[in-house]
């Protein structure tokens, strides 16, 4: 399972909101790239960066820091693997897409488009594959919010999911908005159902407060959850990046007793 450390964008520096609300933000760092830095040296294989003024439809520069993260050396000389970057947030054009591919992320994530331009989506699967774009879900009371979290769609997120999954895609990020920078727990059964009856690939996102709720969505493992995004939980130390790591890795026989009927 991929632990991603989270790097929230808004005008270039590191924030996080509660519940996708702007005017709930912390900031955390005035330089993101340090912050990038300082999960890498803590084992991060990967980053998920979100450009949170552009899902929010406002201009910024944060595409510069995106690059510069990517490009920096620390990428390779504090870490075992070459950093990888998932990114998002405001990419509702092939041109978007192409920029963001063209700095070098791995992969990015659509979200509004999935609902609203559904045909953009199953043409950026076919032209770059399916595992350099990943549909990102993001659920109100169960429906699918858009335009960085500030509409809520008529499309249920189950919904959502079953239909990207037949444009090709094979990989979503998947937010309860209500637990997002909350500290209250990951819904690991809607995590667990929603990649059981999709067939998908899925990365939890929203709530995780604790090693516990990484154990449990470890024992999700078998039933497509893949990976889990950290990101108000890490910022304020209630856990610590290489401690989930280690959760993470761990093989079916080093699981701890008893987590499943915790979960």
């Amino acid at each position: 399972m991929i632990v991603f450390p989270a790097i929230d964008l808004r005008r270039g520096k590191c924030v996080r909101l509660r519940q996708g609300r702007p005017e709930a933000e912390t900031v955390f760092s005035d330089d993101p790239v340090a912050m990038a830095e300082h999960w890498v040296s803590q084992g991060a294989d990967w980053l998920h960066v979100v450009n949170l003024d552009g899902a929010l439809g406002q201009a910024s520069l944060n595409l510069r820091v995106v690059e510069e993260i990517i490009s920096s050396k620390f990428q390779v000389q504090s870490s075992k693997f070459e950093l990888q970057v998932q990114f998002g947030g405001g990419l509702r054009t092939m041109a978007d897409i192409e920029e963001a591919l063209g700095l070098g992320v791995a992969r990015v994530i659509l979200g509004t488009v999935a609902v609203e331009e559904p045909s953009l989506v199953a043409e950026a699967v076919q032209r770059f594959g399916a595992e350099s774009i990943v549909v990102g879900i993001d659920a109100r009371r169960g429906m699918a919010a858009t335009h960085g979290w500030q509409e809520v769609s008529s499309v249920a997120a189950t919904e959502l999911a079953l239909r990207v999954r037949g444009m090709g895609v094979e990989r979503i990020v998947y937010t309860d908005i209500a637990r997002d920078g909350m500290l209250c727990g990951v819904s690991v059964k809607a995590v667990r159902e929603l990649a059981q009856h999709t067939g998908l690939k899925v990365i939890a996102s929203g709530g995780v407060s604790s090693l516990d709720d990484l154990r449990c969505l470890k024992e999700a493992e078998a039933s497509g959850v893949e990976g889990v995004i950290i990101g108000q939980a890490l910022y304020s130390g209630a856990l610590k990046l290489r401690e989930a790591m280690e959760i993470a890795s761990e093989s079916a026989d080093q699981r701890i007793e008893g987590a499943r009927s915790r979960c």
